[in-house]
């Protein structure tokens, strides 16, 4: 018979290692993600909505090029997707715990800024797995066929726009009032949705706006997320248009943020 001894406990007082602080903070920010019903609203009832209205009804005419809408559609809502969460639903959480005083109190426990941060940033990516696995799900019942070659590309692209939108959560959440993120982030949600080249390609939308969305995180991450998984190949200038975003918004978070 074997037996297996337990690891010793930690000495009082003793911090345990980094990775498993940031690890914990991880699942924590994960749990108050998916145990809240207002933000699974927003990270899953809503893209999982959009992917079978714009999928099942002819409400909003999209021309296809002649690939199957479920096709067309899908990366799209992947994009909304990482929105969702990484922008949206970090600004708002982030707001309320710097007005709380939570961001001010885990900054001075062994956890630290850094761990915080990187803590909230894997959280993100976690609910996005999340996100990937319940969309993916429904668009493959619904019919999608993905381009093979083109899912390690979408998971970079996913990714860059994570730390993109994740920085205009923070920057937002670090210098105006909470009640301020709430109202401007979901006002935000809802005009790259309807403008911003998320789930309509730039040169589908009317008038300016399609030299506008062109050139908005919104709209490279829409291109970068339809070319990949469509198989035509990532636009080289979505992809320099949401890495310009992603280092201005990095900067100006860092710049900015307030932690109380």
């Amino acid at each position: 018979m074997t037996t297996t001894t337990p690891p010793a406990p930690s000495a009082p007082g003793t911090a345990a290692p980094a990775w498993r602080r940031v690890l914990a903070q991880t699942g924590f920010e994960t749990r108050a993600v998916l145990r809240n019903g207002e933000q699974l609203l927003v990270t899953i009832v809503l893209p999982v909505l959009v992917l079978i209205g714009l999928t099942r009804t002819s409400v909003v005419e999209i021309d296809t090029g002649g690939l199957a809408r479920i096709d067309f559609v899908t990366p799209g809502v992947l994009a909304l997707a990482c929105v969702s969460t990484a922008f949206t639903s970090q600004a708002i959480a982030t707001a309320f715990d710097r007005r709380n005083g939570v961001l001010r109190l885990l900054a001075t426990t062994p956890l630290g800024r850094g761990g915080l941060l990187a803590g909230k940033l894997l959280g993100v990516l976690a609910v996005e797995l999340v996100q990937v696995v319940v969309i993916g799900a429904v668009a493959l019942a619904l019919g999608w066929q993905p381009a093979p070659g083109g899912v390690l590309a979408a998971a970079g692209v996913g990714l860059l726009g994570t730390a993109c939108f994740t920085a205009l959560a923070l920057l937002l959440a670090g210098t105006l009032r909470a009640e301020g993120v709430l109202a401007l982030a979901n006002l935000v949600l809802v005009l790259l949705v309807v403008g911003g080249g998320l789930l309509v390609p730039p040169e589908q939308l009317p008038g300016p706006l399609e030299h506008l969305a062109t050139f908005l995180p919104s709209g490279a991450l829409g291109e970068a997320m339809r070319g990949a998984l469509l198989g035509t190949g990532v636009p080289p200038l979505a992809l320099a248009v949401l890495a310009a975003w992603t280092a201005l918004l990095a900067w100006a978070a860092a710049r900015f943020f307030r932690w109380q």
